[in-house]
């Protein structure tokens, strides 16, 4: 996460939702908490911490007041590392050659974390989280970076909405380049028709690309602060094109 902002799911996956409707896009699949591929697999969080967290509380079930919250730091990381590679365990699993999907073995996890089966299996049972050089390999291992393992439950459900806001955020911006592209060409066609339909098509044409400009220009900016400058240039290119339609009555 950015040292400059704390995590943040509700606002993040907030942005989601705003950029989808602004797109015009279907995306319920996104934000879709469970099965795989879901922000509970995604992020290596239980599903009902998840849901927790997109409501807006910053503790996990269970996990608030009382002795909880006395529980140690450093235990405390050792716990939810070892959590989140046994889930790793549990949900990213191999296929067979009978076609049947199933666990890695210990000793298949071992082997590629460069450590041996007996002191994983200690480690489990024990909760006490492997050195920095093993955890990277058992997460290296599953396809994840280190991260994955050592992130508090907000920070890691964060780093799965930023993804997916910035994959949606670069798909749109491309959408918004083919828009622009196809208003161009029609600028050129128009512009070899007749004087009239030729001044008509590109007037239109360029109310539209402006919009279209504004709204990759304005991408990165909050969604607060974007949609109003966009619904502004929308509303004057809208109001311009009525104009010249009267004075072409």
């Amino acid at each position: 996460m950015s040292e400059r902002s704390a995590a943040d799911p509700v606002r993040t996956a907030g942005r989601i939702r705003s950029l989808l409707e602004r797109a015009g896009l279907e995306g319920e699949d996104l934000l879709r908490v469970e099965g795989e591929g879901g922000l509970s697999y995604a992020s290596g969080l239980p599903v009902e911490d998840v849901h927790a967290l997109l409501r807006g509380q910053q503790q996990a079930p269970g996990n608030g007041g009382g002795a909880a919250d006395r529980v140690d730091p450093v235990e405390e990381r050792h716990r939810r590392v070892v959590a989140r590679i046994v889930f790793l365990r549990r949900t990213r699993l191999r296929t067979t050659p009978d076609g049947q999907r199933r666990a890695y073995s210990l000793a298949d996890i071992a082997a590629g974390a460069g450590t041996s089966a007996q002191w994983l299996d200690k480690m489990i049972k024990t909760g006490k989280a492997p050195n920095l050089d093993h955890a990277a390999g058992i997460a290296d291992f599953f396809g994840e970076s280190i991260e994955f393992l050592v992130a508090e439950p907000a920070e890691a459900l964060d780093r799965v909405l930023q993804r997916i806001h910035k994959d949606l955020l670069e798909r749109t911006v491309a959408r918004q380049d083919e828009h622009i592209q196809r208003l161009r060409n029609a600028d050129t066609l128009a512009s070899a028709g007749s004087v009239g339909s030729a001044g008509s098509g590109a007037a239109s044409g360029s109310d539209l690309g402006v919009v279209g400009y504004a709204a990759r220009a304005l991408a990165d900016v909050p969604d607060d602060t974007a949609q109003p400058i966009i619904a502004l240039i929308e509303s004057i290119a809208r109001r311009s094109r009525e104009e010249r339609a009267r004075e072409s009555r």
